[in-house]
């Protein structure tokens, strides 16, 4: 079920980038908000397995389809100066909801079964309510050059940006290991712990967030962001390697603490990465792909991590994402240079009687 709500929202996530182009952030933000809250609804009535696997996937699907908008909505207010502030601002509050719901599912748990649901259906309307009432359109409009069409490209155009695409892929292998965690209460439950403690133990991760986060754009200034997210990819794979030899309580807390410092490091570089580099008139396509790499790992990390916890021995899972840390903090090393190249590219302003001409060919 975790595996179908992740791909749903890797699938949306694309639509939602080529809406938030073609619609508008706006139009699709509030799509993406009233059909939740009619999925949650029919899912709250549904037992049989087979309907609840589809509607997790659709669940997942509209989920999906707003993260492009939200984020492209950030970039457009945000200047290059604000976006790191910006971004990491917009994590925390992420996180805080995250600390939040965590302690609420303990009490809905003793609740009737609809409650959860009703009130996730509510919740998403009262977001829907306040981008119509409050959240103006924030697309920027085309300046089309004398004589010649608008330029924008498809969604197959971002596909094709290979600098661009490098860094998705960087980012799903940083994110498959992260979502990796969801698995850990089948690891404590495999060596005789009480997998009712992985609260206790996840726990650790939305507090450090919420006390620290605010203060990581400070500690990054002026610093090297491939080194920086190359830093992060190694925390983040010692930190979930290290769960092979955890044996206790505290010392998976220890672990979360590890790649927690990771994750925190990489969110508000990672965010401002991919601002500077989608196109400005393909923004929410940019950020579609982008969101891609992210939600995918929801479908990766729990059915092929799954897989290995049951077929191969109990330290096998762990070590592969020890692995994979260092795939990808070597190849943000190896990238950083060429991307950082193209951001500087984009972010220089270009002589209005060849932009068309500038940006054609660089799209590809």
């Amino acid at each position: 079920m975790l595996g179908l709500f992740g791909g749903g929202m890797a699938l949306g996530s694309l639509a939602g980038g080529v809406l938030a182009d073609r619609w508008g952030r706006r139009s699709t933000l509030l799509v993406s908000n009233v059909a939740l809250a009619a999925t949650a609804i029919v899912l709250g009535f549904v037992f049989q397995p087979l309907a609840v696997a589809a509607l997790a996937t659709v669940y997942g699907f509209w989920n999906g389809l707003g993260r492009p908008a939200f984020s492209a909505t950030m970039v457009d207010v945000l200047g290059p100066t604000m976006r790191l502030r910006g971004m990491n601002l917009n994590y925390w509050a992420i996180n805080l909801g995250f600390s939040c719901a965590a302690v609420l599912a303990g009490v809905l748990s003793r609740t009737p079964h609809l409650t959860v649901f009703l009130l996730n259906a509510a919740a998403q309307l009262m977001m829907a309510a306040i981008v119509f009432w409050r959240v103006p359109e924030t697309q920027p409009v085309r300046s089309a050059v004398p004589g010649r069409a608008p330029v924008e490209g498809s969604i197959v155009t971002v596909l094709r940006d290979r600098v661009f695409m490098l860094f998705v892929l960087l980012n799903l292998g940083l994110w498959i290991i992260i979502e990796a965690c969801k698995l850990i209460p089948i690891a404590m439950h495999q060596r005789g712990m009480d997998a009712a403690d992985y609260g206790t133990v996840i726990a650790v991760n939305g507090i450090m967030i919420v006390a620290f986060q605010l203060f990581v754009p400070k500690l990054l200034a002026g610093r090297d962001r491939s080194r920086v997210l190359a830093l992060s990819a190694l925390l983040v794979g010692l930190g979930m390697g290290a769960v092979a030899i955890a044996g206790t309580v505290p010392l998976l807390m220890l672990t979360v603490v590890v790649w927690t410092a990771g994750e925190m490091l990489n969110a508000p570089v990672n965010g401002t990465l991919i601002a500077d580099l989608s196109r400005p008139e393909m923004r929410g396509r940019y950020q579609g792909v982008a969101s891609m790499g992210f939600t995918a790992a929801n479908f990766f990390a729990p059915i092929f991590g799954g897989l290995l916890l049951e077929h191969a021995p109990p330290a096998t899972l762990w070590l592969v994402l020890a692995a994979l840390g260092v795939v990808v903090a070597l190849g943000q090393l190896l990238s950083g240079p060429v991307r950082e190249r193209r951001a500087r590219a984009l972010l220089e302003p270009r002589p209005a009687a060849t932009e068309g001409a500038n940006l054609a060919p660089a799209a590809a």
